[in-house]
């Protein structure tokens, strides 16, 4: 009978890979306390072995969890996930791992998600929201972890932000439809209820149209229970049936305006002589190698470092509360415009 050991550790790994055993903890724990060829090694030795760090373990006596909680709206639109990757790369670096959950833009499911990551004692929180229940808010500053929130400057950070102005946005994209000469301009979205960035880019549009006094309209909701192109393509049969000398749609992302786009080549109108249509969020279907789509332009992958670099600073002692970073947005023309 083989007397094989059942359980591998850190010293088998150690044994392994010809370093002691510190130098395996550096490698997994602080990967910057060593040097990239030492990490590979003691990496391969892991891999080689099936070797699983005790994290729990590692936490009792650190005091340390090495876990930031993020919640996301959805993983449906791409670039959140870029702003998750970009998280990602930049904590791994620290040894520190991503808890992520999706909200489905729902301010009550994000309330009981928050209470379930608090309770896992996480060394940050990252909220692609920035409107919450101030029970939540309370609940986070009670528990003293650093929470950074992204995609929007709120007006009252609970700890830090790193994102732009929605409502600076959907100006810009709106000023963009009407100084190219477009009269008749529509908003679509959004189309979920609890999209606070959504409004707030409605907010933007809305500007324009008190400043420009040009007879401007909007749809908010053209059909309930219908959401991205699904909602793009019955809120441009709407609004045709309603203004049909609307010759510019502002839709609140890219998703409502790809189905925008595809109605509006089914009813074979012209697009951008007849109609012009902006998104926002400037996804990979939207490029130059897509649809072309006029849009909105944001660095999520830029979010996730800036907000990494945030945490970072947190976790070495320094202060990060007040601390807001503005990424800004740019305006993209493309065929569609």
């Amino acid at each position: 009978m083989r007397n094989k050991k059942s359980t591998i550790t850190m010293s088998d790994v150690a044994r392994d890979a010809g370093v002691g055993t510190m130098t395996v903890s550096r490698a997994l724990r602080d990967p910057l306390k060593v040097s990239e060829k030492t990490r590979q090694t003691v990496l391969a030795s892991v891999t080689k072995l099936g070797y699983v760090l005790d994290e729990t373990a590692a936490s009792l006596s650190s005091k340390r969890t090495r876990i930031v909680g993020v919640i996301v709206s959805t993983l449906d639109q791409s670039i959140f996930a870029e702003t998750v990757r970009g998280l990602s790369e930049r904590l791994q670096i620290n040894g520190q791992q991503l808890l992520v959950a999706t909200s489905d833009y729902s301010k009550n499911k994000e309330a009981e998600l928050i209470r379930t990551i608090i309770g896992r004692k996480p060394e940050a929180m990252v909220l692609t929201s920035s409107e919450h229940f101030q029970s939540v808010e309370q609940q986070i500053e009670l528990a003293k972890i650093p929470t950074v929130e992204t995609w929007e400057i709120p007006k009252r950070p609970i700890c830090a932000c790193v994102g732009f102005s929605n409502r600076e946005a959907g100006r810009s994209i709106t000023k963009h439809l009407y100084d190219i000469g477009k009269k008749k301009i529509a908003f679509l979205g959004m189309d979920r209820a609890d999209d606070a960035r959504g409004r707030l880019r409605r907010s933007g549009y809305l500007d324009v149209a008190s400043e420009k006094h040009a007879g401007m309209i909007e749809l908010q909701i053209p059909n309930t229970g219908y959401f991205g192109p699904d909602y793009g393509a019955m809120g441009l049969n709407a609004i045709m049936r309603q203004w049909p000398d609307t010759d510019a749609i502002v839709c609140a992302s890219d998703a409502i305006a790809f189905g925008v786009y595809c109605e509006a080549l089914r009813k074979g109108i012209r697009i951008p002589q007849e109609l012009a249509i902006s998104g926002f969020g400037d996804f990979d279907y939207a490029k130059a190698n897509g649809i072309g789509l006029t849009t909105v332009h944001i660095d999520g992958e830029k979010i996730g470092h800036e907000t990494a670099d945030l945490i970072n600073k947190s976790v070495n002692g320094i202060e990060i509360k007040g601390k807001i970073v503005d990424i800004g947005f740019q305006v993209i023309r493309r065929q569609t415009s």
